[in-house]
């Protein structure tokens, strides 16, 4: 396999030896700022006063938002609390010489690099126009007035839920901000931050019946131009067609260079070419390049798992906590005990987080990745490895026995995954990934386990479990789940179990 996009997922894995090998020290004094800020852009504030949802939590997370249903109106009092609970800021602790912002997603290391832009026609108490999401005061800014949506639906090859919108989200990474700690593995963690960021953003959607369409399909330079970034630190990743029913866009104004001036991030910056590499091979040039990624292409194979297999069995009592109420809550779990869950609510998770992404990669129903798991203390299930067998809803017993020992060598020898009562992981056949989808695939894959365990991290917490995302060491990880996983590369792992209590929990 000679693509860039596998060179630099092989470069980028971790083993035992390259973690030993590593020198990479933390510099305080180029720490990033944790937000992308205009300073000569005034604010737009948004309305704080939200209604909570009165669907589930966990219907919202495992049911996609109806893509056949016009949904409701959009405006500013819908679109607050999407952007509040996707993105935004929900407490915030001060340090000596420093302040903490605990933010509504998961994200590597709490360095939250990703962004949100809203391209939008005009919307009641908002006119047409490109804003940038501000976290930090809970506003938007117009970058540019005029309704600019005809410019991302030729961008993504007049993509039918681009085209249908009334507003499209733009998701962005701005590589400096997270690579200050992780280094050339940043790219990586583009998708699994911007995954657990739209597991919330779809969740939210989904309660408020705003359809919502993933599309990874569209000309990089074109929506790196229209959202004013500089491409050589930010780029775009990801769009969002939100709601439905809106009529043609009208013709584009031109997109001319804004230059607007943004606060800098740090005195100084460290580049990784290896980043900027991958990203420009997995770009897509033209128009005729998106229609290509996007054709009709060979069906990916479906996944088979032979031996045992143990049906779920998801309760029928799960509970009525609303959506919002679960982000509060949510946090990454940093000790667990090892008592056990019950089969009942793992069978509910794994229902719930496994009902598929609605992209234009996918076809309905259709994954790119497979979800394995170490069984640690479960009543009701043996401890063991296993796989998500998706068509018969079961999982498949790869391996009996007490495997907590090595959960936590997989997790880079950390306590966490040997403590959790299972691990979940997310694999992927990558080379038939980009056998299908070229180097673009590599997004694709990346960004659709990170939805998934996304969905684990909120469906684990309105169950009543803890929840972490944690990082691992690659070839060891298909070894352990081998022979069924070999070939495999893994994108996600997530370790669930009960908490030890640290503090309470938010209120609304």
């Amino acid at each position: 396999m000679h693509t860039a996009a596998w060179a630099y997922h092989e470069a980028t894995k971790h083993s035992v030896a390259s973690v030993r090998r590593s020198r990479h020290m933390l510099e305080w004094d180029i720490m990033p700022l944790p937000f992308k800020v205009y300073p000569q852009l005034p604010p737009i504030p948004l309305p704080r006063d939200f209604a909570t949802s009165r669907r589930s939590a966990l219907e919202t997370i495992a049911d996609d938002p109806p893509v056949d249903s016009d949904g409701r109106e959009l405006d500013l009092a819908t679109l607050a609390p999407v952007f509040h609970f996707t993105a935004g800021v929900l407490r915030r602790r001060s340090y000596p010489g420093r302040e903490v912002f605990f933010r509504a997603q998961a994200c590597t290391g709490n360095l939250h690099h990703i962004d949100l832009y809203l391209i939008c026609g005009e919307l009641p108490e908002l006119t047409a126009g490109v804003y940038h999401f501000s976290p930090h005061d809970f506003a938007l800014r117009q970058l540019r007035a005029g309704d600019f949506r005809a410019a991302v639906v030729s961008a993504s090859g007049n993509q039918p839920a681009i085209a249908a919108a009334p507003a499209i989200i733009a998701c962005t990474s701005t590589f400096w901000r997270n690579a200050w700690k992780y280094q050339a593995r940043t790219y990586r963690h583009c998708f699994w931050d911007s995954g657990t960021l739209l597991a919330n953003l779809f969740a939210v959607a989904a309660a408020r019946d705003l359809p919502a369409h993933l599309v990874l399909g569209f000309v990089d330079e074109q929506l790196n131009q229209l959202l004013d970034l500089d491409d050589e630190r930010e780029v775009t990743l990801a769009l969002v067609a939100l709601s439905r029913g809106a009529g043609s866009a009208p013709a584009t104004p031109p997109v001319v260079p804004l230059e607007l001036e943004t606060v800098p991030l740090s005195s100084r910056e460290v580049e990784y070419p290896a980043i900027r590499a991958v990203h420009a091979a997995s770009s897509l040039a033209s128009v005729d390049d998106v229609a290509a990624w996007r054709g009709a292409l060979a069906p990916l194979p479906r996944f088979t798992s032979a031996g045992a297999h143990v049906s779920l069995v998801p309760s029928l009592a799960a509970s009525a906590e609303p959506i919002e109420k679960v982000i509060l809550r949510r946090g990454s779990t940093r000790e667990f005990a090892h008592d056990a869950i019950g089969f009942a609510p793992l069978s509910t998770l794994l229902r719930t987080i496994t009902r598929g992404v609605v992209a234009d990669f996918l076809e309905p129903g259709t994954t790119l990745s497979e979800v394995y798991l170490i069984v640690n203390a479960v009543d009701g299930l043996a401890p063991g490895a296993y796989v998500f067998d998706r068509d018969r809803d079961a999982l498949a017993l790869l391996r009996a026995g007490d495997f907590r020992r090595d959960a936590g060598q997989l997790d880079l020898s950390q306590p966490l995954a040997a403590d959790a009562a299972v691990n979940l992981y997310w694999l992927v056949d990558l080379r038939s990934v980009l056998a299908r989808f070229g180097d673009r695939g590599y997004r694709a894959a990346q960004l659709e386990a990170a939805i998934g365990g996304g969905k684990a991290y909120l469906a684990s917490f309105a169950l009543g479990i803890g929840a972490t995302g944690l990082t691992f060491f690659d070839d060891d990880v298909v070894d352990f789940f081998s022979p069924h996983a070999a070939g495999k590369s893994v994108m996600f792992l997530m370790a669930i179990g009960r908490p030890i209590p640290r503090r309470a929990p938010l209120t609304l």
